[in-house]
C-alpha cells in the first residue's frame, strides 16, 4: 500500500552523503512500523527547521510504500493518507490559419510558446536579444568592463531576466500548472531536487542549458523562434482585431510584416519601448505598484551561523537564506526581494547613461556573499501627474542619477554607487566596508546613495533598518553594504485584460508575465505564459 506521509521531522544526516539510507528507518519509527516493511520511499517536499538553533532539522513529504499488512500508526504531528495519483498535464489540440505570435523569450514567452507548439498551432516566438549562450558571452564582456548592448543584456536575451538571477522558483502563486512547471524545466535539464525543495532554484549556470532545451522543445513541437527581432508595432483589420505584426532586426533594417490574428505580448518588465508603443496605440494600461531600492550585502558565513547556530556547514543544509518584510509608521512597506545566497550583485543596465543592480547565484551557491534587494513599496499615488508612464520615468531618473553618480567619482561608465549602512543611516559619503567587499563586477564608488534614490526612499529605508535587524540580527551591521539602485523588480505598469486574458482595448492582443504586471518571477510568469496560451488555444479547439 502507498501513503503520502506529511510533516516528517527527520535529522539533517539523513540527507547528507551516503546519509539516505537513515530515512527508512526514520519513516519505520514515525509510523511505527517494521523496518523490513517500509518498501520503498520518494522525497515530495523538504523544508529547514532551524527554528531552535541548536535541534535544525528538516520537514519532509514523502510517498512511502508500505509492506501488505503494514499499518501506520503515526507519531504526533505526523499526517498520512492514501497516495493519489496525479494525472499529467496535456494540452487539447487546435487548429488556426494563421500562426500566433510571442514576443518575448522569457519565462511567460517559453511557456506560453511551448503550450501553444503542442496545441498544434505553430507559433512564432521573437526575441529581440540573443540565443542564451551567446547572450552570456556579452553579458560577461559587459561584467568585464565591455560596451552595453542595448539589445541583449541581463534584462533582455533568451531566458529573460531571470536567466541571470539566483533562479528561484518559489512563489506565492496557487496553481496547478505550478508541478507542470516544474517538471517541464527538469525535463529540460534542471536539477531534479526542484522537485521536491520547498525553495526550489535552478542557478544561472544550470539556466542558460536549461532555456536553449525549452526552445528546441518549442521548435520540436512546430514552433519558430527569431532571435534579434523586435516589435515595432502592429495592425488591425477593418473590425479592430489583430491582423499583422510588424517585425524589425533589432539594431535598424527594415519592417517585416507577419500576419496573424493573435499577438502576445511577453516583453518582460524592462521593455520600455513597448510601453510607449502601447501608450501611442491607446492600448488600455493602469499604473501598478513597484519598489525602488537597492541590494544589500553580507558575508554567507555571517548569514550561515545567524540562521543555523552549530549547525551551519552541515554538507546537507546548504548555503542559508532570509526573507524580511516591515511596514513603517506611514504603512509603507520595506522587503527584501530575490535574495542570492552565495550570489554576486550584478550590472543589470539597459540603457545607455542608466545604471541599475540585480542578484545573480550559481546553483551551488558557493559565493562568499550573500545579497538581496531591500526595495520600498512605490504606490501610483506616490507618482506626478496622469502619465500612465510616469513609474517607468522615476526608474529612468533613478538609474540616470545613479549613473552620473558613479561616474563622476570614477571616471568610469556603469560603475556602480555603493555605500556601509553606517554612512547610509548617517547620511555622509561613503567610505569602504571593513566586513564585506562588494561583488558588483564592474568598478564602484563609495558615495552617498541619497545623491541617487528619491528621499522618500531614503527615509523609508532608514526607518526600516532598525526594525530588520529587529527580525534578522546583524542585517543592519554598519558595515554591511549597499549597491545602488535596484528599480527593476517588477513592472510599474498594467496592460489591461480582460477574462478571456485579451486586452480589454484590442482583441487578439494577449498580455502575459511580468512585464504585462501580471506575475512577479520565473514561476508566476511561467503560469501567466501557460494560461494565456490556453486561453488563446481555446478559440481554435478542434
Amino acid at each position: 500500500m502507498e501513503y503520502q506521509i506529511s510533516n516528517l521531522p527527520l535529522p539533517l544526516d539523513c540527507f547528507a552523503q551516503s546519509g539516505q539510507r537513515l530515512v527508512s528507518g526514520e519513516v519505520a519509527r514515525a509510523l511505527r512500523v517494521p523496518p523490513a516493511s517500509v518498501v520503498s520511499w520518494q522525497l515530495l517536499k523538504r523544508s529547514v527547521d532551524a527554528r531552535k538553533k541548536n535541534a535544525v532539522h528538516f520537514v519532509v513529504n514523502l510517498r512511502v510504500q508500505l509492506a501488505d499488512g503494514a499499518l501506520p500508526r503515526p507519531q504526533k504531528g505526523v499526517q498520512v493518507a492514501l497516495w493519489k495519483s496525479r494525472q499529467p498535464w496535456s494540452v487539447a489540440p487546435a487548429s488556426a490559419l494563421r500562426r500566433p505570435v510571442v514576443v518575448g523569450a522569457g519565462p511567460a514567452g517559453l511557456f506560453c510558446a511551448l503550450v501553444l507548439a503542442r496545441a498544434g498551432l505553430r507559433p512564432l516566438v521573437v526575441e529581440q536579444g540573443q540565443p542564451a549562450p551567446q547572450r552570456a558571452a556579452v553579458v560577461r564582456a559587459f561584467f568585464e568592463g565591455g560596451a552595453l548592448d542595448l539589445f541583449s543584456n541581463i534584462q533582455f536575451g533568451e531566458g529573460g531576466a531571470g536567466t541571470f538571477s539566483d533562479g528561484k522558483l518559489n512563489t506565492g502563486t496557487k496553481s496547478p500548472h505550478i508541478r507542470h512547471v516544474l517538471e517541464t524545466f527538469v525535463e529540460a535539464g534542471a536539477p531534479e531536487d526542484i522537485l521536491w525543495q520547498a525553495k526550489p532554484h535552478i542557478g544561472t549556470d544550470y539556466l542558460v542549458d536549461v532555456v536553449v532545451r525549452l526552445r528546441q522543445m518549442i521548435e520540436e513541437a512546430g514552433g519558430e523562434v527569431r532571435f534579434s527581432t523586435r516589435l515595432e508595432g502592429y495592425s488591425l483589420d477593418g473590425e479592430g482585431h489583430m491582423a499583422e505584426a510588424v517585425l524589425a532586426p533589432a539594431g535598424g533594417g527594415g519592417p517585416v510584416r507577419v500576419e496573424t490574428g493573435d499577438l502576445v505580448l511577453a516583453c518582460g518588465h524592462s521593455a520600455r519601448d513597448v510601453f510607449a508603443l502601447l501608450q501611442k496605440r491607446g492600448v488600455p494600461m493602469e499604473r501598478k505598484p513597484f519598489s525602488v531600492g537597492a541590494r544589500i550585502e553580507h558575508p554567507q558565513t555571517w548569514l550561515n551561523r545567524t540562521q543555523y547556530g552549530p549547525a551551519a556547514g552541515h554538507p546537507a543544509l546548504g548555503a542559508a537564506e532570509y526573507k524580511l518584510a516591515v511596514r513603517n509608521r506611514d504603512g509603507r512597506g520595506v522587503y527584501t526581494f530575490c535574495m542570492c545566497p552565495g550570489g554576486t550583485v550584478v550590472a543589470a543596465a539597459s540603457e545607455e547613461g542608466g545604471l541599475c543592480v540585480n542578484g545573480m547565484s550559481n546553483y551551488a551557491r558557493d559565493g562568499a556573499n550573500c545579497n538581496s534587494a531591500l526595495l520600498v513599496s512605490v504606490e501610483p499615488g506616490d507618482l506626478p501627474g496622469t502619465d500612465v508612464l510616469a513609474g517607468v520615468e522615476l526608474q529612468r531618473q533613478v538609474e540616470q542619477a545613479a549613473f552620473r553618480l558613479g561616474r563622476a567619482a570614477t571616471g568610469l561608465p556603469f560603475a556602480a554607487p555603493v555605500q556601509t549602512v553606517q554612512d547610509f543611516l548617517a547620511g555622509r559619503r561613503g567610505t569602504p566596508s571593513t566586513w564585506v567587499a562588494p561583488s558588483y563586477p564592474r568598478a564602484v564608488a563609495w558615495e552617498n546613495l541619497a545623491r541617487c534614490l528619491p528621499p522618500f526612499i531614503v527615509d523609508a529605508l532608514r526607518e526600516a533598518l532598525p526594525l530588520l535587524n529587529g527580525k534578522l540580527a546583524g542585517f543592519a551591521n554598519p558595515q554591511a553594504v549597499f549597491t545602488g539602485v535596484e528599480t527593476r523588480s517588477s513592472s510599474p505598469v498594467r496592460i489591461l485584460r480582460g477574462d478571456d486574458f485579451a486586452s480589454v482595448g484590442v482583441p487578439g492582443l494577449y498580455p502575459a508575465g511580468e512585464g504585462a504586471g501580471y506575475a512577479g518571477g520565473i514561476m508566476s510568469a511561467s503560469v501567466d505564459g501557460m494560461r494565456v496560451a490556453e486561453a488563446l488555444a481555446a478559440k481554435y479547439r478542434v
